[in-house]
């Protein structure tokens, strides 16, 4: 497989004598040293967005759409190239990249018709003295800046509404998984995309420059995916320039077992939850609250199915739980699991690291865990369930909203309306009911409190890439 490993700057791949490793997470080996940028570089790729923008945005809506059509089609029909990449560096299974590269693609597809749908207004004003005209245009060069947990979704997530909204980019992706992303990049070129629009960059040190790129009036839009930690540092970065800014943030979603779940259900929609990408997702169940009258038959059946999981490296065959991105994250989740095992809980499979190489890290499940647990407040981001035990949905509800993040939350019950009624209890941007995943390019995704502002996906997602401009006058 050949992989593109250098930048890529104003419609060219671009060296450099600086360059990083990207590892396999599976056994440390060294996948391909990829190209990272000083400020000569960083600036090149503000220009190139910058002189790119007016050609971009006048550029019609259905040949920017016809270009995102082509990126679906090409990816779709190389999806086991992605996904074998996307496993290499990012350690997941194989089955959790395949999933990963269509729902990555689909992004493509869904916003080459927004593109050509992008609404306005016209009507008269109230006081009848004149019309009131409402338009949108691109809101101009954005910085896009993504995560390691999905290299592939997470580029096109954002890059997707970007072009059909007719904004030129530049594009950071993570240092642990820039591979995939340069991919998608070199689907983009063979599907037409103008020289200009889209720039990628692996900014080393990253700080300093990101923060030089957001203090550059080119810049005029941040999308981040990542930490809220990292997240309240960019929001400030932008303050002062009043920088356009999304932000995705962390989470940690509560799943919560009613007293009238169906178990079976239960089960397999947390382990969905739970399990899909390993665990590193902001969307993985992290806080599992279990009505006492079915804790131990949830517990029991859950434990089982987690216990079942065969961990190996993500290629393997027969691999259904992969290594952790790095050591570094494994390290992570083993002290929060070690903290919760020396304040009580019990581990009923797993709680151990692993004999052996790589970053791998075994399904866990943790019970007796009480509900001022140190591990509650943390984002897990690996295959680790706490359960805590309640004895009322006020309970449940008072328990889940008992953090500062607010993005996902998921409900099990066979009375539709009494989980519609946790449901709007929630203090979250998106609930699922007896489902494990509701994430789709159609929906809006995103989240309440400190997981961010912002949507992304859904009719909502392009709007993050325009300003919208009230013009009034009389005819």
């Amino acid at each position: 497989m050949t992989i593109a490993a250098d930048l890529y700057i104003d419609g060219e791949w671009v060296p450099s004598a600086n360059r990083v490793a990207v590892h396999d997470p599976s056994d440390n080996s060294v996948i391909v040293e990829v190209a990272t940028a000083g400020p000569a570089e960083c600036e090149a790729a503000l220009a190139a967005a910058d002189g790119a923008k007016e050609s971009w945005a006048a550029t019609a809506p259905r040949v920017r759409g016809e270009i995102l059509r082509r990126a679906y089609e090409i990816m779709t029909a190389e999806a086991d190239r992605f996904a074998e990449l996307v496993t290499r560096e990012n350690g997941k299974v194989l089955s959790d990249a395949k999933g990963e590269v269509a729902y990555a693609a689909e992004f493509f597809r869904w916003f080459s018709e927004e593109a050509v749908r992008i609404s306005g207004d016209f009507r008269m004003a109230p006081a009848g003295d004149k019309r009131i005209l409402v338009t949108h245009q691109p809101v101009g060069p954005s910085l896009l800046i993504t995560p390691w947990n999905f290299p592939a979704a997470m580029a096109t997530r954002k890059i997707g509404p970007a072009l059909a909204a007719g904004c030129t980019m530049v594009l950071k992706p993570a240092t642990e998984t820039p591979l995939t992303t340069l991919a998608v990049v070199e689907v983009l070129e063979r599907a037409g995309l103008p020289k200009g629009v889209l720039n990628v960059i692996l900014p080393v040190p990253v700080g300093s420059q990101i923060s030089a790129m957001l203090h550059d009036p080119r810049i005029t839009n941040l999308s981040f995916t990542g930490s809220t930690e990292v997240g309240r540092h960019l929001a400030h970065e932008c303050a002062d320039r009043i920088v356009r800014t999304s932000l995705e943030l962390g989470g940690n979603a509560p799943l919560i077992v009613l007293s009238d779940a169906d178990i079976d259900k239960a089960v397999a929609g947390a382990m969905i939850a739970k399990m899909r990408n390993g665990g590193s997702a902001c969307t993985a169940a992290n806080r599992f609250i279990v009505a006492r009258e079915v804790a131990d038959e949830f517990s029991k059946a859950f434990s089982k199915a987690m216990a079942a999981l065969v961990m190996g490296p993500g290629l393997a065959a027969g691999s259904q739980l992969g290594p952790l991105v790095s050591v570094t994250e494994r390290n992570k989740v083993a002290e929060l699991v070690t903290m919760a095992l020396d304040e009580g809980a019990v581990a009923l499979t797993g709680g151990a690291v692993p004999d052996g190489g790589g970053a791998f890290y075994p399904a866990t499940v943790l019970s007796g865990v009480s509900s001022d647990a140190t591990i509650l407040d943390h984002e897990i981001f690996g295959p680790v369930a706490p359960i805590v035990v309640v004895d009322s949905d006020e309970e449940a509800i008072a328990l889940a909203n008992r953090t500062e993040y607010g993005l996902i939350s998921y409900v099990f019950s066979e009375n539709l309306g009494r989980a519609l009624k946790v449901a709007e209890g929630m203090e979250s941007g998106m609930v699922a009911i007896n489902r494990g995943v509701i994430s789709d390019p159609a929906a809006p995704f995103g989240g309440m409190k400190q997981s961010g502002m912002g949507r992304e996906g859904g009719f909502d997602g392009i709007h993050e890439f325009l300003e919208t401009k009230y013009i009034g006058f009389e005819l």
